[in-house]
């Protein structure tokens, strides 16, 4: 019997405004699914507080196919928000993370159960080898990004990772466990260890659509990655201060001296103002880069979800066979009618 039990994966989808891309997505799934014979797949699309049709058509898939599940956010919480909570919905005895725009190839997805079920692996992850297509500041800040975190956190992040990977339970599990509000699953995944296994593949454009993804959004998710995994800005500030306090020590017990022996009175007042609002700015930036770790200690104390829900296939589904009981079981009648009505047609009108 166990031989002939299908292996369950679950594939979770964050999608936010991708009405263009999902039916081309959804094509391509179907695909890859019929050729997994020795799996079942679930797939649990996240919608991040879509603002277009998105929510719409992933409730015409869910109708399709009861396998494809969703989960509808109430608002717009972030990529991360959605892959956690699509982890948390996931049922299966392995959990991939993938984007709804087809620039993570789907065709990985059997390599990667094949891979993970011979018991080696803990994890198959992907990493993109070139960025062709890509704007080149794009491109620059990427690899700079993965240069200045590898330098700065104890946590390897593999350069041109991508989110895109297959873990076992365990691994998923152990993702979970962290509850943290600014989440950088990058190096979540890192963090927790596990054997990984990396796939290199080419760069893919988006199938349809446009990225969501601004130059902006980038550099706060690389902000987010950075002091959520290292501490070091903040001994830089500290260190800073240090070497400014003893650097302006040593300039006033210079002039203190030379008034004193050379009788020359202090000058040059444009200079020493450019040399105070330098230090001033140091300061406000060890102030800034402080209040960066604070803000985010703050986040934390707070304590709030990481996500709402406002709608899910599982509620959908639940409110239909509630339905589906109360007519059948007290009859319909008792379903269609209110105790008002009922002693009206009794008693008459």
């Amino acid at each position: 019997m166990n031989r002939d039990r299908k292996t369950l994966v679950s594939i979770v989808v964050p999608c936010f405004n991708e009405e263009e891309v999902l039916p081309i997505y959804f094509h391509a799934m179907e695909k890859i699914i019929k050729e997994m014979k020795t799996a079942e797949v679930e797939i649990i699309f996240v919608d991040d507080g879509s603002t277009d049709r998105t929510a719409e058509i992933l409730g015409q898939f869910h109708k399709k196919r009861n396998s494809y599940r969703y989960l509808s956010f109430s608002r717009n919480f972030g990529k991360e928000a959605a892959m956690y909570a699509g982890m948390q919905a996931a049922r299966g005895e392995y959990v991939a993370v993938m984007d709804a725009d087809l620039q993570d190839p789907p065709e990985y997805i059997p390599l990667m159960l094949q891979t993970l079920k011979k018991g080696e692996y803990d994890c198959v992850a992907t990493r993109r080898e070139d960025r062709d297509g890509e704007a080149r500041i794009r491109s620059f800040l990427s690899g700079a990004f993965y240069k200045c975190i590898n330098r700065l956190s104890k946590v390897k992040i593999e350069e041109g990772a991508r989110d895109f990977r297959m873990m076992n339970r365990k691994m998923t599990d152990a993702i979970l466990s962290l509850g943290e509000r600014n989440r950088f699953s990058k190096g979540l995944f890192g963090w927790v260890g596990f054997k990984t296994k990396w796939l290199p593949y080419h760069n893919v454009e988006r199938a349809a659509g446009d990225t969501k993804w601004s130059i902006g959004k980038l550099f706060r998710y690389s902000l987010d990655g950075i002091l959520g995994f290292s501490t070091i800005p903040l001994s830089v500030a500290s260190y800073g201060g240090i070497f400014f306090c003893g650097a302006a020590f040593v300039m006033m017990l210079f002039l203190v001296i030379k008034n004193i022996f050379w009788h020359d009175p202090v000058a040059g007042w444009p200079s020493m103002m450019c040399v105070i609002f330098f230090i001033g700015g140091i300061q406000l930036l060890c102030l800034g880069i402080m209040g960066q770790y604070l803000a985010r200690a703050y986040t934390e104390i707070k304590d709030r979800p990481i996500y709402i829900l406002r709608s899910s296939s599982d509620e959908e589904d639940q409110m239909q066979q509630e339905t589906f009981v109360s007519v059948h079981s007290h009859g319909d009648t008792d379903t269609v009618f209110s105790d008002e009505d009922k002693r009206r047609i009794s008693g008459g009108f």
